[in-house]
């Protein structure tokens, strides 16, 4: 029988080697991308790694012919507030509507700072109330030479060595922490303040001279500079009075207390009418006016430039009828030429005025009776200011550009301002007989349908005008 053909197809030996060839290379290629996946794995830990290093490293300072190396800043994290044991409490300053001032020492450094104590009501659920929010949001975003500096912000249980201020020593001697049965109150908040050694009213009342022509521009001037660097950062301070500026022993002046003040956009939202100590809040705030503009930060300039020239309060109302009876008398009653519009306002819709024959004087013709002193430029600056219709005010970086400023005398030189005794760390302020901010809640009183036809009774036969005025040389 014959043997069976083998097939063409039959693999033979050249076949067996060139499968073995074929998975070899197979296998090596496998072997290689493994290695070179290992490779960059290594390559990716190792760099890494050296982030993590240089991150945590500080920079090191760059030396000449060396590479120059990618800068990496360490964002922070969130952590606890300091405690109030790194300050030893000195004594008690003053009391404001929405805190309680004391002088203390940081004990790391020694050095002197203010604290102020925000007030919160355990019986608010709400925690720490809005107005301390905007005050640390406030001094935490301004940087201005004439504006106070908030260094941090501390907590504390113990409040025991407070020295404070007013009827609240009581409350503040005790410790606050209830008993386990009762809730617990919150930690007491504080600002950590640079310390300024006065405020303006204290100077204003003590000083046996009232201040010249020239320390009254520079103080002006530092004022609308302060005033302007809120503005152009949306910043409405909304309580400027001389209690709230504090003046160092080197002439300069800065801006403090902004527990009222807002952070505010343009068009400006509608917000609280009830704000403004009584004796510097603007005719607007008093008609009801809920749209406000920064203008109401400057008449309250108006209102410290007037009591800067008198030592004494401009508009010092007892309320809100007398506050506009007196604004009235000294910048005459508004009329649809002065103050387009304001017949629109909820509290001025009803309100009886004197008729137009009886308020023939405009504010600058008042301002010049009451100030003859006065040069022709200071005066208008000050009836600017003092400008019933707010669109008619100036800006404050207007205000600091005005013509009075240029005049002689010109504004004395910071170094060369006269300094004065600090009482703050000798004995606590007294007792400011200035009515205190609005408190955060209150209503703003209705005035609609008040009579203000007599307030000008008397006064048809008078002579307004200053008559002369002298040049300040």
């Amino acid at each position: 029988m014959a043997s069976k053909a083998k097939s063409r197809w039959a693999d033979d030996k050249d076949d067996a080697a060139l499968d073995a060839q074929l998975k070899k290379e197979k296998e090596e290629k496998k072997r290689l991308k493994t290695e070179k996946r290992l490779k960059a794995e290594r390559a990716r830990a190792l760099e890494a790694e050296q982030q993590t290093q240089d991150a945590a490293a500080p920079v090191a300072a760059a030396t000449d012919g060396a590479a120059p190396k990618l800068l990496r800043f360490d964002g922070g994290s969130f952590g606890r507030s300091r405690t109030i044991a790194h300050y030893d409490m000195l004594n008690g300053i003053s009391q404001g509507s929405y805190g309680w001032v004391s002088r203390a020492k940081e004990t790391a450094t020694g050095e002197v700072v203010a604290l102020k104590r925000l007030k919160i009501d355990p019986k608010d659920l709400g925690g720490v109330p809005v107005t301390a929010l905007r005050e640390i949001r406030v001094l935490k975003a301004c940087d201005h030479r004439n504006v106070v500096k908030l260094k941090e912000v501390v907590v504390g249980d113990d409040t025991s060595k407070i020295e404070t201020y007013g009827t609240d020593s009581t409350a503040l001697s005790t410790p606050l922490r209830s008993p386990s049965l009762t809730p617990a109150r919150p930690p007491s908040i504080f600002l950590v303040l640079e310390f300024v050694e006065h405020d303006l009213w204290s100077i204003l009342h003590d000083m046996p001279q009232p201040f010249l022509a020239s320390e009254v521009k520079t103080l002006l001037q530092q004022l609308a500079s302060g005033v302007a660097y809120l503005h152009e950062h949306w910043i409405i301070h909304r309580d400027l009075k001389t209690s709230n500026l504090l003046l160092n022993n080197r002439g300069q002046l800065k801006i403090a207390d902004f527990g009222m003040a807002r952070v505010v956009g343009n068009p400006p939202p509608a917000l609280t009418q009830h704000v403004v100590t009584l004796w510097y809040r603007a005719p607007e705030l008093l008609l009801g006016e809920a749209r406000y503009t920064a203008a109401v930060d400057l008449w309250s300039v108006g209102c410290v430039f007037g009591e800067l020239l008198t030592h004494k309060p401009l508009l010092p109302g007892t309320n809100e009828v007398d506050q506009l009876t007196k604004t009235f008398e000294l910048c005459g009653v508004p009329t649809d030429d002065s103050w387009p519009g304001f017949r629109r306002l909820p509290n001025a819709r009803s309100m009886v005025l004197p008729p137009s024959t009886s308020t023939r004087s405009t504010t600058t013709t008042l301002i010049r009776a009451k100030f003859p002193l006065l040069t022709s430029a200071g005066a208008a600056l000050l009836a600017s200011l003092l400008s019933l219709d707010p669109a008619r005010r100036p800006t404050a970086s207007e205000m600091a550009g005005h013509e009075y400023f240029r005049q002689d005398p010109r504004p004395k030189r910071e170094e060369l301002f006269p300094t004065f005794p600090s009482k703050a760390g000798q004995e606590r302020a007294r007792p400011r007989e200035t009515p205190e901010a609005p408190a955060r809640g209150q209503q703003a009183p209705d005035l609609r349908g008040v009579d203000f036809s007599g307030i000008f009774q008397a006064r048809e036969r008078e002579e307004n005008g200053a008559g002369f005025s002298l040049r300040m040389v």
